[in-house]
């Protein structure tokens, strides 16, 4: 399943960058410097040049929010900190292969409950197969 997510991500980057201003997180180009020595560096390529969100003491703040208050399991603060700088950021998408703790029907309603509750607007939350309507 890693591999074909990979594939269609790769596939369907082209277009996505074509069709949208898309953003990264600085937690995104942490995760992509992990790992093999040639994947990362063909990882880090790929994302060059897409500009990237930083991680502020408010987007920092939400995540705890979506750990204390929510539905993210306190050892999985990435996804929550994924989600909080998207969040802050205004950013109207936030693509993600994570159907565990992100991207599935129970865990987007309690995501965007408590993130509207705290006076943000949540972004869609997707993978890039349906952003692209597939």
């Amino acid at each position: 399943m890693i591999a074909g997510r990979q594939e269609i991500t790769r596939e369907k980057c082209p277009e996505i960058l074509k069709t949208f201003e898309p953003h990264i997180s600085a937690l995104v180009v942490q995760e992509a410097e992990h790992g093999d020595a040639e994947a990362t560096q063909k990882r880090l390529s790929a994302i060059s040049k897409i500009p990237v969100l930083f991680i502020s003491d408010e987007a920092e703040r939400l995540a705890l929010l979506l750990i204390k208050d929510g539905p993210i399991p306190e050892q999985y603060p990435e996804d929550a900190l994924h989600i909080a700088v998207a969040t802050v950021n205004g950013m109207d998408y936030l693509l993600t292969w994570n159907f565990t703790h992100i991207n599935n029907a129970q865990m987007k309603a309690k995501i965007i409950s408590l993130v509207e509750a705290k006076g943000y607007q949540c972004p869609t939350i997707c993978s890039p197969e349906e952003l692209l309507g597939e």
